[in-house]
């Protein structure tokens, strides 16, 4: 076994590697960029190496750069995680050039499979089905368009190249194609520089199946169950479970077997996933589309219901020992289902966020694991993937694993940015996924009809009773600076005019102290209520007491409940609660990113709805228009990097 190992990755995976080789007794050694300086895998490593600047290329996929890193701090092996470096053929082959260990497949194995075309010809040859279609290199749209009538409608146009969806097209019929080509060229050479193109039959209903499997370097291949990873949004994960509800024990044990032929095919070596696509309809029929040559984002759910952890055993299978467990000794027991914490608001149409993180509450309990990255001062940044963390839950059902999962994430709880902490809720508790019956399509089709928390009475009212219990435990003890109302005779009620995150305001007043008090929201009745801060805040309105997550400072507060985020805070009473007599209408970047185009000079005359600032992130654009006519005044400049909710330009309105 190693005595070193450096992890060329970040977040919450490095920080799950970190784990591993703490409890196996093998020094961890960290790379970080100037934007991961302060961040979590750096001060949870026994070693950290800056690599260089924020972007990923001068950094995180510096091959040059990382190589150095581990020559320098003497590690024995290098673990990319996934992403990155992961897949990258001409990394695992620099390492072994350097006298490193690669901790993956062997680089040939990775090029074969990091082709789609070159990996579905390879399986074939071992009899694992493929979809029907048709895949060769250097295929031109005259070839793709005359071969798609032996294809079949629908069809689907896939990149040899690339993956995250990028690229495909679903074509229902003839007259579609030759423009559906055009279009997915050229995506394919924009996203991987290679628009090499090929066509597959388009599985109707589909589900997303996939295999874990671990091969050693003396011969055993064995797997671990599937995983389902059918909901997804814009062909992304987003919860995945295992084992899957659709597969039963004959086609686990036949897609198993194609999966550890798949690896066999390329004389694979460590963990990978071999990934299936299954048609709802017909859920014995399976085929293959491609295998990912590393750890999987989910791969806590095989470890929840199998007891392997797989870190170690790519660790074990990298230093050169054989497996010590064989097919037969896989049991799979319970079920498990990980839900992936994103920075984004999916209100906005899931733009990207971040900024600094508050607080962060994780939950716990029994079956609940937490691979996370996320603590108290760290800063999102938009430079790299927004996903901060997954909670997982095992149960020993199927529903108790689902249940465990939406309680956990009552009690999880990221302040002062925003997650995609509520949707996940949301989604665990639809009717369709509650009975298992899943396609890759649910998402798209229930997004509009899933009920997003509003603000109501008892919410401003325990904004309110936060704010005030706030200011009042941080009195001084100049008796001038008391904002409990005090004065002779009864105290007078605290007045607290409230604006949300999402802009609707309320007034509401509070009377009493200590554990007597009363709070009206608006024009509404009083109520009877009290409060109590901590780690989980306790309100209590007429005799009812609730019980959730907060973060509260004197003039803004935090909470959490049922999933769903809560942003409140006191507005400048000199401004009164309605700031719609503005005169210069601000426009904010809706995310953090960076100023790639400004359309517009300096005092130009814009119209309403005319383009005024492009601001990149996660490479997505997002273009901030004019809301009304006027003079622009600009505040930033192409290659700026701004915050989410940065004033970018105001315009001043044309007066007539």
């Amino acid at each position: 076994m190693f005595d070193s190992v450096l992890i060329a990755n970040r977040g919450e995976i490095a920080c799950r590697i970190i784990a591993t080789l703490r409890r196996l007794g093998i020094r961890s050694i960290a790379v970080y960029s100037d934007a991961d300086a302060s961040a979590r895998h750096v001060h949870l490593a026994d070693e950290a190496v800056r690599l260089g600047p924020a972007m990923a290329a001068q950094s995180y996929l510096d091959t040059g750069r990382v190589i150095a890193a581990a020559r320098r701090t003497g590690a024995q092996a290098i673990h990319p995680g996934y992403g990155f470096l992961a897949e990258n053929a001409a990394f695992a082959r620099a390492c072994e050039d350097a006298g490193i260990v690669f901790i993956g497949p062997r680089p040939d194995a990775i090029a074969v499979m990091g082709d789609k075309i070159t990996a579905k010809l390879a399986v074939q040859e071992r009899g694992v089905p493929t979809v029907p279609g048709i895949a060769r290199a250097g295929l031109t749209d005259d070839e793709l368009i005359a071969a798609s009538s032996d294809v079949g409608y629908p069809l689907l146009i896939k990149p040899s190249a690339g993956g995250g969806g990028k690229g495909m097209h679903v074509v229902t019929g003839a007259d579609g194609l030759a423009g559906a080509l055009a279009s997915a060229r050229r995506e394919a050479a924009a996203s991987f520089g290679d628009d090499t193109l090929f066509l597959e039959r388009y599985v109707q209903n589909p589900r997303h199946i996939e295999v874990q499997v671990l091969a050693d370097a003396h011969g055993s291949v064995i797997h671990l169950g599937e995983r389902e990873c059918s909901l997804q949004r814009r062909h992304q994960k987003v919860i995945e479970e295992a084992p899957s509800p659709l597969l039963d024990a004959a086609t686990r044990a036949r897609i198993g077997e194609a999966a550890c032929e798949t690896a066999r095919s390329v004389g694979y070596l460590g963990a990978g996933t071999v990934e299936f696509i299954v048609s709802a309809d017909r859920p014995e029929e399976f085929f293959f589309m491609e295998m990912n040559t590393r750890l999987q984002v989910e791969h806590p759910v095989t470890e929840q219901v199998t007891g392997v952890d797989l870190v170690e055993q790519q660790l074990r299978i990298a230093s050169g020992e054989g497996l010590a467990l064989g097919q037969d000794d896989v049991r799979l027991s319970g079920h498990s289902i990980e839900a992936r914490v994103y920075a984004e608001d999916p209100r906005a149409g899931f733009l990207p966020t971040g900024g600094r993180v508050a607080s962060a509450r994780h939950p716990s309990g029994d079956g609940i694991r937490v691979d996370t990255a996320l603590e108290d001062g760290l800063d999102v940044s938009s430079d790299y993937d927004p996903m901060l963390a997954k909670i997982i839950a095992w149960g020993p059902d199927r529903d108790e694993a689902r249940r465990r999962l939406v309680r956990a994430l009552d009690e999880t709880a990221v302040f002062g940015v925003t997650t995609n902490v509520e949707f996940l809720r949301l989604l665990l508790e639809l009717p369709a996924v509650a009975a298992g019956d899943l396609d890759t399509g649910l998402i798209a089709r229930e997004l509009e009809g899933l009920a997003f928390a509003e603000t109501q009475d008892a919410t401003w009212a325990e904004a309110a009773l936060l704010l005030d219990a706030v200011a009042r435990s941080d009195e001084a003890t100049d008796p001038w600076r008391r904002r409990d109302g005090w004065r002779l005779g009864q105290p007078a009620p605290r007045v607290y005019r409230l604006r949300e995150e999402g802009g609707r305001t309320a007034v509401a007043r509070i009377c009493g102290t200590g554990e007597s008090l009363s709070v009206r929201v608006d024009d509404g009745a009083a109520q009877r209520a009290s409060v109590r801060l901590g780690e989980r805040a306790q309100v209590v309105l007429d005799g009812v007491a609730r019980s959730f997550p907060a973060f509260a400072l004197p003039d803004e507060v935090e909470f959490t409940r049922d999933g769903a985020t809560f942003r409140v805070r006191v507005v400048d009473a000199d401004h009164g609660a309605d700031d719609s007599a503005d005169d210069q209408p601000h426009l904010d970047s809706p995310m953090p990113g960076a100023v790639v185009a400004v359309p517009v000079h300096q005092g130009a005359r814009v119209e309403a709805g005319e383009a005024v600032v492009v601001v990149e992130a996660m490479k997505m654009e997002h273009v901030v228009r004019a809301a009304v006519a006027g003079t622009v005044d600009l505040h930033v400049q192409v290659g700026d990097q701004v915050s989410r909710g940065q004033t970018l330009a105001t315009v001043t309105p044309h007066v007539e």
